[in-house]
């Protein structure tokens, strides 16, 4: 088998046709490197042959047994029945629409043969239906052992699993090795090869903590690291630094209504070090819900504008877009700049006039979506692009955003996501990181409260005193992800229960609705028309809604820690006091408790995903997932915090110029070839 067999199709191995490629596609294996990364996750216990009287029903057991008789009836619907003994009992075999001639080679009459499935009664006799393995005597070493038992879909048993994944393991090629011997033994490690080979037996299996998986968690860790290095030297090359003086900013700061706190001082400094300088800037600013990035960005952008240069603000929806367009608009009033805004959405000649302005040099700071970036907008003189909410870009898409400003472009992205400091470098490792830890001063902090949901209807006067004061709510449902009509039935039953309550003053998005229509409803409430918004997807991140005064999360047990202090940050954004009531079911667990209790005692984003962590650890970590950012494989944060050390410091310590013929299979092992283009190399 040659090494780059592994990178084909799995319609390259012998016994998957259409079908059963269709059935493995669902469990994301498509690719036969795929079947090297899909571990067992336990084994069954085949090893013993068992006499027909030590039996238990209900359990997989292997037999050794005579065949006797065969029935195959001529009635319809009727099940095949093959009729076997051994010298302490009877057993019938079972088979539903299985052809004769198939079960005539498989049980040939007077042989004995081995068979292994799950036992069952009926009619006063053991029975074993559809058994997973019929085998000849002389064959039996292949069934009478411990077999991996991996994650399967319908349609593939483990039997057809077993003889593809064989076929694989035991035929990879000898893999020359990206680590060299003195550091896999220094690092208690083991050789790539050896370790995928122990990883699929079943003795090695669950061993979280063994050598071979240890490896496997420091080569995907090590793929990663040297992506984002690759990704960070690709973009941070030499460019002009952008010349300008404080004059501008400071007017600007003078002119708002509150003083920037120590620490957006302390990161606008950053960012004009790196202005100034002749590296181009790859900076992502991480700061809590309403921290503080958008102004800090904004001050940027002001500097770049007055060294000569066009800039670009993008966001990942139109409201959010059209918040930016506003805040900038009322902020730079007395500046006397070009700022134009654009969507997909943008009328046809209102876009000509943009994109005209744009290449002539007119249109100062350009606003908008990812429509942005469209082949036909060209920029005269782009000197810094801003995006925000960049957990919604990858790193494929970094890159390729770095290429559109050309090379005299800086680059700036914010999130108001709170990574804990182990994950921080493993995801923003191409680029420099600020964070802003402060909040404004004038922002009053969240009154958290839980209360259990059957003492619901105490809410309903605190709601409507909200109401009557002229304030907003929001209602999160917890998302039904496995159905949108379930997640449809949920919502809809919740704001009919509501809008009886608070007549023509609710509005409603859940999963089943389209993007538009979303927005449509989120403009509603954005502009005062309606007071309650009952919702089962997280509001978007990002989002100023200064009137929304309480939030309410049902089923708050079901959100993780990170999440939830996201949705808390929807509200108290005004000069209003927020509330945030976090309704429980009773009998939670005792991690459930300390989540709510953190949640009660802290509003630091930073210090929550922290604890979330520790108390979930990254694989359960349900804020990370639905907030994009993507988890490891095999690598988990808590479990392998020295191995995220160690892959990073083994990048940075590599002197040899990344070459393909290296790293290149481990690359493309772990998806990361493609973000880098390892080709370039």
């Amino acid at each position: 088998m040659k090494k780059d067999f592994i990178f084909s199709e799995v319609t390259k191995l012998k016994g998957v046709g259409p079908k059963l490629s269709k059935y493995l596609k669902k469990k994301r294996i498509e690719k036969i490197k795929d079947i090297i990364l899909n571990l067992p996750f336990s084994e069954t216990d085949r090893s013993k042959i068992f006499k027909l009287n030590e039996l238990e029903v209900g359990k997989v057991q292997s037999i050794k047994v005579l065949v006797k008789k065969l029935n195959f009836p001529r009635v319809r619907n009727l099940p095949n029945k093959i009729s076997c003994e051994d010298e302490t009992g009877k057993i019938d075999v079972v088979y539903f629409n299985s052809r004769e001639g198939y079960l005539r080679k498989l049980f040939p009459v007077g042989e004995w043969i081995i068979i292994s499935g799950k036992v069952s009664y009926f009619n006063k006799k053991y029975q074993i239906t559809n058994p997973d393995y019929v085998t000849t005597i002389d064959n039996q070493d292949y069934v009478i052992k411990n077999i991996p038992k991996y994650n399967l879909t319908k349609g593939i048993n483990e039997k057809k699993y077993r003889s593809i994944s064989e076929q694989v393991i035991n035929n990879i090629p000898i893999i020359d090795d990206w680590l060299g011997d003195d550091f896999i033994k220094k690092n208690n490690l083991i050789n790539w090869n050896d370790s995928i080979k122990n990883l699929h037996n079943s003795s090695n299996i669950n061993k979280n903590q063994s050598k071979s998986f240890r490896r496997l968690v420091f080569d995907e860790l090590f793929a990663n690291f040297l992506s984002l290095s690759e990704n960070r030297k690709r973009i941070k090359k030499n460019k002009p630094p952008k010349i300008f003086n404080d004059n501008y900013s400071e007017f600007v700061i003078k002119k708002l209504p509150f003083e920037l706190t120590a620490s957006q001082k302390s990161v606008l400094k950053e960012i004009n070090e790196d202005l100034l300088s002749n590296d181009r800037m790859f900076r992502i600013i991480q700061g809590d819900v309403g921290s503080g990035k958008t102004i800090v960005s904004l001050l940027a952008i002001i500097n770049v504008i007055k060294s000569g240069y066009q800039c670009a603000l993008m966001a990942p929806t139109e409201i959010l877009a059209k918040q930016h367009y506003n805040l900038t608009m009322k902020i730079f009033k007395e500046l006397n700049l070009k700022i134009d805004f654009l969507t997909g959405k943008s009328d046809y000649k209102d876009k000509k006039k943009i994109l005209n302005n744009l290449s002539n040099g007119q249109t100062k700071l350009l606003i908008g979506t990812h429509a942005l970036f469209q082949k036909k907008i060209n920029f005269k003189k782009l000197g810094l692009v801003v995006i925000d909410e960049q957990h919604k870009f990858g790193v494929k898409q970094r890159s390729e955003l770095a290429k559109k400003g050309g090379d005299n472009c800086d680059l700036l992205l914010m999130s108001a996501t709170p990574i804990p400091r182990t994950m921080m470098m493993s995801l923003y490792g191409d680029m420099d990181i600020s964070k802003i830890t402060e909040k404004p001063a004038n922002r009053k902090k969240i009154i958290t409260l839980s209360k259990p949901e059957k003492k619901i209807n105490e809410l309903w006067p605190f709601v409507k005193n909200q109401v009557e004061k002229d304030n907003q709510v929001f209602w999160v449902c917890p998302l039904i992800e496995e159905s949108s009509i379930l997640d449809y039935s949920s919502a809809k039953k919740k704001f009919e229960l509501i809008n009886n309550k608070f007549k023509n003053k609710v509005g409603l998005i859940h999963g089943a609705l389209e993007k538009h229509e979303k927005n449509i409803v989120l403009k509603k409430f954005l502009e005062k028309k309606i007071s309650i918004l009952v919702s089962t997807t997280v509001i978007e991140v990002g989002i100023d809604f200064p009137n929304a005064s309480l939030i309410i999360v049902e089923n708050a047990n079901k959100f993780g820690l990170a999440q939830l202090h996201q949705l808390r940050g929807r509200v108290g954004r005004g000069e209003k006091q927020g509330t945030c009531i976090l309704l429980f079911k009773e009998g939670l667990s005792k991690n459930a408790i300390k989540r709510i209790k953190i949640l009660k005692e802290s509003n630091d984003g930073f210090f929550i995903a922290e604890e979330d962590l520790k108390l979930r650890g990254f694989g359960d970590l349900i804020g990370f997932q639905q907030s994009g950012l993507k988890h490891f494989r095999f690598s988990d944060p808590v479990n392998h915090e020295d191995l995220f050390k160690l892959a990073e410091n083994y990048v940075k310590n590599i002197n040899d110029k990344i070459n393909q013929q290296k790293y290149s299979f481990l690359l493309k092992l772990f998806d990361r070839a493609e973000i880098i283009n390892v080709k370039e190399f």
